[in-house]
């Protein structure tokens, strides 16, 4: 392995037909590139997607009331479902499986903007009324202030806690927003927090222009008494949502007498669900990726193997030389071997440096136009390019291990008769 004199003679040998020895190292370059190229990709959307759900947490679920469409216990179909605070006790002891369940209100209807005032400013935002559990199923940065306390659930208070872009809307730059009065619908609130959302992507644009106020003041002051809009489920680490979600739905119709084959009543939606197909999706990609690499390496080393069976043919007269003056057998496999590895990695090593420089220069692109919806950061874990120059090493030795096997099969005598 370190002998010069062998160095010399693999250079020699690979130069001797430069055009034959590019090709047949494209095979393994474009191999390594697709490779790199395509985990890349699948990470870069694997990472954009998490991103969407960064800011809620993942085994979770929201439930709400509709329309019955089966005719039950004398009543007719069509029958609106509303919840109330009695079923949130009903699912927390029916279901002990359950971390959090948050009763939601909303002023308006989905998304729904509202008027809100300060002084002489005015802006249209989203309200809502939650429980303070609710910041541990969507996260979010309290910049100032605090988040919602069960003090004000209790007490009624008129609190609320803000986004960035509501500070921005009614309030001048440099201003403190904590403890001055916002007016809601007529209703004063003293704003106690202002949060931002983890994402600035997506749902929490939206989500920065929300203002929460306590669930008991919103039903105090908007007349919505304990009518409850939603619920946010969560089940505990180790417990899938999934798997206790016909329980869940079960329970609400009991609890408000729907007929138990009618899928209309409760409508829900299943995050963990959602967020189990797409990271399966990414799996399946995951596998193509390597599957097409690694059939695409697998055909670089045939054509290394064919190459090198035919240098062994056109040196046979060497290897005679080589084996009448007293060369082993091994010291012709290992120059074979060596030979088969060498180009093996220097095609593989420029295929991984292309792909490095592929994955760059889309980072950059990304960083330049800002963030695009489901897709950021396109990497590969280093451990995946270990794995791939170890693979590498491996064809190389299997590529060269016929051709060397075959050379030390001549015998000297027959070799020097060749031409």
């Amino acid at each position: 392995m370190f002998n010069r004199d062998r160095w010399n003679e693999i250079l020699e040998a690979l130069n001797a037909n430069k055009v034959r020895t590019l090709l047949t190292a494209f095979g393994v370059f474009w191999g390594i590139f697709i490779l790199v190229a395509l985990l890349a990709l699948t990470n870069g959307l694997r990472t954009g997607v998490s991103v969407q759900f960064a800011n809620r947490a993942t085994n979770t679920m929201y439930i709400w009331g509709q329309s019955t469409s089966i005719p039950y216990k004398g009543m007719n179909k069509g029958r609106r479902i509303q919840f109330k605070l009695a079923d949130v006790e009903a699912l927390k002891q029916q279901l002990p499986a359950l971390k959090y369940v948050s009763p939601r209100q909303q002023l308006g209807g989905y998304r729904g903007a509202n008027n809100v005032t300060r002084n002489e400013k005015t802006g249209a935002f989203q309200v809502n009324g939650d429980y303070p559990e609710f910041i541990n199923q969507q996260y979010m940065d309290i910049l100032k202030g605090r988040w919602l306390s069960y003090s004000d659930i209790q007490k009624e208070m008129k609190s609320a806690v803000i986004g960035i872009d509501v500070v921005k809307s009614l309030y001048d730059i440099g201003e403190e927003p904590i403890g001055t009065y916002i007016t809601l619908q007529g209703v004063n609130f003293k704003v106690v927090g202002v949060f931002d959302n983890p994402n600035t992507n997506g749902d929490s644009e939206e989500e920065a222009n929300t203002i929460f106020i306590p669930f008991t003041t919103f039903g105090k002051a908007f007349n919505s008494a304990d009518e409850v809009r939603w619920m946010t489920l969560t089940a505990y680490d180790g417990i899938s949502i999934t798997t206790i979600k016909e329980q869940i739905i079960d329970i609400m119709r009991e609890q408000h007498s729907v007929h138990p084959t009618d899928n209309r009543a409760i409508g829900n939606n299943d995050v963990a669900e959602e967020f189990a197909k797409f990271n399966g999706l990414f799996n399946i990609l995951d596998f193509v990726g390597y599957f097409v690499g690694a059939l695409v390496l697998l055909s670089g080393g045939i054509g290394i193997s064919n190459i090198m069976l035919i240098v062994v043919k056109e040196r046979t007269n060497e290897i005679g030389v080589r084996r009448a003056l007293g060369a082993t057998p091994w010291n012709i496999k290992s120059q074979i071997l060596q030979e088969s590895i060498v180009l093996t990695l220097i095609s593989g090593l420029a295929g991984i440096a292309f792909a490095s420089g592929f994955i760059w220069i889309i980072n950059y692109v990304l960083e330049q136009s800002g963030p695009m919806d489901n897709f950021a950061n396109p990497s590969v874990n280093i451990i995946v390019i270990i794995i791939a120059l170890i693979i590498l090493t491996i064809s190389g030795l299997l590529a060269g291990f016929i051709p060397a096997s075959r050379a030390t099969t001549m015998k000297p005598v027959d070799a020097l008769r060749t031409e």
